[in-house]
């Protein structure tokens, strides 16, 4: 991958930061520590700016760049959609609420879904009409996804009954669909017996119920379905075949979790932090213990963005994030757990302050407490390190 723009990368940009300086606000320190809070599930008013933003996203062609053509998208090459998410880095935006939809769920149903799914579910989500959620992890079935037990026995009409549980649903409360993966075959093989199922988050048996979190926020939640009938219409790919429908939404996962680092751990935010601390009765960012760290963020965040244009040259040769996005993963959680220590050591006690009086202090306490699910969240740092041991460096398997 070249680094430097060719003239038609250089136009996208243009473009888009010129629709950027119309339509958002520069990003100050506070909202730039405000940004890696996934707060956005919390409030009804978060949600409704964050679906008008979506709204007038697709609008203006933004909504989904690196979708085809025909389903709303602008056909974006990889290094556009970096672009795009190093751009926005620098302006405020509403709470995400859509990623997981646009990012993941979308790519899966335009890649395995059927001309109607694609029709039907497509352009809502498109448009921020409907939230999507991904229906994975179980109590039982965390970072062995392929271990789920909610089950979909399939009725004499060809409809699904689903019955079960998931957790960690990040979104759930909000959304309108979900994309589920549940075992179909109980006497298959573990990774054999699985299908994916959309579906819908309003349909009777489905009951979400959201996690309180040490951060004060009630991002995740746990679904729970009781005889919950999924329409015939509703597998996405082949029946059985879900543990390779699932595989495509984790690779697009993991990239969708590294463009949205680059987009929300810029370091400039910790930057001014160090040089609005104090140490000794001096600026923090004369301090030499503090500038190592700071190095060691800059240096992390570079990595960061090296990994994310390695992926992209993946993507743009195959189509598909391969494995090293693990290594993609690992590298935003990494990042963010570091800039969150170092945020509340400048602060000090100050840092554990929230409310309205203390803003800046506040969104550094939830950035701390909030940043161990960066490790969970998408596969656990230990998973992460499997795949990148197994499939990219070609080291002998777990035992399993």
């Amino acid at each position: 991958m070249h680094f430097e723009d060719s003239a038609e990368d250089a136009a996208f940009r243009a473009e888009w930061r010129a629709w950027l300086t119309v339509n958002a606000k520069p990003r100050t320190p506070e909202s730039g520590f405000a940004a890696l809070v996934a707060r956005g599930g919390d409030s009804a008013d978060a949600v409704a700016t964050g679906r008008e933003w979506q709204h007038r996203l697709a609008a203006e062609g933004w909504g989904a760049i690196a979708w085809p053509r025909e389903y709303g998208g602008r056909a974006a090459t990889p290094t556009q959609t970096y672009i795009f998410a190093k751009e926005l880095s620098e302006f405020e935006k509403p709470p995400d609420l859509y990623s997981i939809g646009l990012g993941m769920i979308g790519p899966t149903i335009i890649l395995w879904g059927t001309d109607e799914q694609k029709s039907t579910y497509l352009p809502s989500m498109l448009d921020g009409s409907e939230i999507w959620c991904q229906l994975w992890s179980e109590p039982g079935a965390g970072s062995d996804v392929a271990s789920v037990r909610t089950s979909a026995r399939q009725s004499a009409d060809g409809s699904w009954l689903l019955n079960g549980q998931k957790v960690w649903t990040s979104g759930a409360q909000w959304a309108r669909w979900g994309l589920a993966v549940v075992r179909t075959d109980p006497a298959a093989a573990k990774h054999r017996g699985l299908s994916t199922l959309i579906v819908d988050m309003t349909a009777p048996g489905v009951d979400v119920r959201p996690l309180k979190e040490m951060s004060g926020g009630t991002t995740f939640n746990e679904v729970f379905f009781t005889d919950v009938v999924v329409p015939a219409s509703n597998v996405v790919g082949p029946v059985g075949e879900g543990w390779k429908v699932a595989l495509t939404t984790m690779a697009h996962e993991r990239l969708t979790a590294g463009l949205m680092g680059v987009a929300t751990l810029t370091p400039d935010p910790l930057l001014a932090l160090a040089r609005r601390a104090t140490r000794n009765g001096r600026p923090a960012v004369e301090d030499p213990v503090i500038r190592q760290r700071l190095i060691d963020v800059l240096i992390r965040h570079r990595v960061l963005e090296l990994t994310v244009f390695r992926t992209l040259t993946t993507a743009a040769r195959t189509g598909v994030p391969g494995p090293e996005s693990s290594t993609l993963k690992l590298s935003w959680s990494e990042v963010a757990s570091a800039q969150a220590e170092l945020a509340l050591d400048l602060l000090s006690l100050g840092g554990t302050v929230t409310g309205p009086e203390a803003p800046y202090a506040g969104s550094i306490a939830e950035l701390y407490t909030f940043a161990p699910s960066f490790h969970l969240g998408g596969g656990t740092d230990e998973i992460q390190r499997n795949v990148i041991g197994e499939q990219v460096l070609g080291l002998p398997k777990e035992p399993r």
